[in-house]
């Protein structure tokens, strides 16, 4: 039996039953690949079903106001995945009338995505006999077939797309996409794969090798930066604060977060206050407060996030001040959304 032939058959017997195994509908396996890109499919599942929900065709996702769509996605990371999701939707259905382009080729034109998101919708919703190629197949390929080239440099990435064609089944590349790709999250895990149930225990270079924990290889990213982010919360009597919306292209772009003073290292109540008035303009504050006395430390790919809360108490009137019952409206990284969830049922207590 064939490579192709024994994934096509381990898949029969293993696939799991997600929702949009069922359908050819272009735009629900575009959305779920999407959200998939560097998303575990437990976590990834519930926000395919509330993009479904919310908006059932590429239409209602096209219609929506970005802030809707980033306040869904809330907690996935990675929001420009988000922005370009609707961004796509726009573009369908204003140049492709709101079809899906039907090839590899067309599919690549569309914002946010490429070979591998392209080669997946034309393989499972078209039938065009494209090699799906995402970090379950490099592990899978790598293992089997010891590889030591780095799946992360470019001759890598162009050595893997040709071995993962030339052993491709065409005939059945739909459900063989699939299964390539369920068999290296089931089965040949990247940490300790059952390899005594493998079908391929027997023909396995990294299993023969002892090179199982090895493979794949990949080059390691740069130095991570580490940033110094203090929020400012500012409070009022009447339970009001202030957000304000990201704008550039860095890190979380358009989404809310409280008033922001990035600083060199940690610091004090002292240099915040003495800071204060040049981030946000309030009379003089009644109190300032770190509101987590240990740093929490948000690591992102490229950067880790040192951050504080510093709760300002004013007896100002925040006229342009939002009322915690509402910010739950507003899109908000889930460093935010995490202080908000713990500050609003702690600090309003104690003023009841």
């Amino acid at each position: 039996m064939s490579f192709s032939h024994k994934i096509l058959h381990w898949y029969k017997k293993n696939k799991r039953n997600l929702p949009w195994r069922e359908t050819r509908d272009p735009y629900k396996i575009w959305l779920s690949e999407i959200i998939l890109q560097q998303t575990r499919v437990a976590q990834g599942t519930p926000y395919y079903l509330k993009y479904i929900e919310n908006f059932p065709t590429v239409y209602d996702l096209a219609n929506a106001s970005e802030e809707k769509v980033l306040k869904l996605w809330q907690g996935l990371g990675y929001y420009s995945r988000a922005r370009n999701l609707h961004a796509t939707a726009k573009m369908v259905v204003q140049d492709y009338n709101g079809f899906f382009p039907d090839t590899y080729s067309e599919l690549l034109k569309l914002k946010g995505v490429g070979d591998y998101t392209a080669s997946a919708i034309a393989s499972i919703c078209f039938d065009e006999p494209q090699p799906v190629v995402d970090g379950n197949v490099y592990r899978v390929l790598a293992r089997y077939f010891g590889i030591d080239m780095a799946i992360n440099g470019n001759t890598g990435i162009k050595y893997f797309k040709h071995l993962a064609r030339e052993v491709m089944d065409r005939a059945s590349i739909r459900d063989y996409n699939q299964g390539i790709m369920e068999f290296g999250a089931i089965q040949c895990r990247p940490k300790n794969p059952d390899c005594t149930v493998c079908p391929f225990n027997e023909s396995c270079v990294a299993l023969q090798k002892n090179r199982v924990d090895e493979l794949p290889i990949k080059i390691k990213n740069g130095k991570i930066k580490d940033r110094f982010f203090n929020y400012l919360v500012p409070v009022d009597t009447n339970g009001k604060t202030i957000l304000k919306q990201r704008k550039g292209k860095g890190i979380w772009q358009n989404l809310w977060e409280f008033p922001l003073l990035e600083s060199k290292s940690e610091i004090t109540t002292a240099d915040v206050s003495h800071r204060l008035m040049d981030i946000i303009t309030v009379k003089k504050p009644i109190k300032i407060y770190a509101y987590n006395d240990v740093t929490i430390v948000h690591k992102l790919s490229h950067q880790h996030l040192h951050t504080k809360f510093w709760i300002v108490e004013t007896g100002d009137e925040l006229k342009e001040g939002i009322p915690f019952s509402k910010l739950d409206k507003y899109p908000v990284p889930v460093l935010v959304a995490d202080f908000l969830k713990t500050f609003k049922n702690s600090y309003f207590r104690t003023l009841k």
